[in-house]
């Protein structure tokens, strides 16, 4: 009677131990689903500034924003002055561009933060804000780029990105609204048109 109680105790803890380990290797899906649900929303992307600082786009909240994979030796790279113009001309209305750094296309952006930053300042007078290099497409795509390009996070202008300067529209409460090519000029009447339309 007593090896059946030892054995009838031994079994239990085995199923003890059997439960415990169930939990233990589930509770990462659950963080990775809670995490993937809190950031539905583009605010709850976390990024970093050119300098290294942590951010997220939730700073931007209630802004008009145009995000752009930009590199330093492209020949699109001439578009900073684009940028930095209609970033200049509708600040005070509630506007910013948002430089995202991305070396994915013909290794164009090869340079350290410290060095894109000294580029864009001493050749296009950059003020509008610079963020760390990431990836724009690829295995090791960034979560913002994995929301930008996913048909479930932005069914109208989903779709990977093509190369340099590509940009996308953010309306004032963080939805996509309109998407441009590398060849589609920061300046030109189609993108301010788009801007001027998301002010209001």
């Amino acid at each position: 009677m007593k090896n059946i109680l030892k054995l009838g105790g031994a079994f239990a803890a085995i199923a003890t131990l059997a439960i415990g380990a169930f939990f233990v290797l589930r509770a990462p899906e659950t963080s990775n689903a809670q995490t993937q649900k809190a950031m539905k929303s583009i605010y709850d992307i976390p990024v970093k500034d050119i300098k290294g600082k942590p951010a997220t786009l939730g700073d931007y909240k209630g802004k008009v924003l145009l995000i752009v994979n930009v590199a330093s030796k492209c020949g699109y790279t001439p578009q900073y002055e684009g940028l930095e113009k209609i970033y200049e001309k509708y600040q005070s209305q509630g506007f910013a561009v948002l430089g995202f750094p991305a070396n994915n296309f013909g290794g164009q952006e090869p340079g350290t933060e410290a060095e894109i930053q000294t580029f864009c300042q001493t050749n296009y007078g950059v003020k509008f804000p610079m963020f760390s290099k990431l990836s724009a497409k690829g295995a090791d795509i960034h979560p913002l780029y994995k929301y930008l390009t996913e048909k479930e996070t932005n069914p109208q202008f989903a779709g990977d990105i093509k190369w340099n300067f590509s940009k996308f529209l953010i309306d004032k409460n963080g939805h996509p609204i309109a998407r441009f090519e590398s060849g589609d000029k920061p300046e030109s009447e189609k993108v301010t048109q788009a801007i001027e339309q998301a002010l209001k």
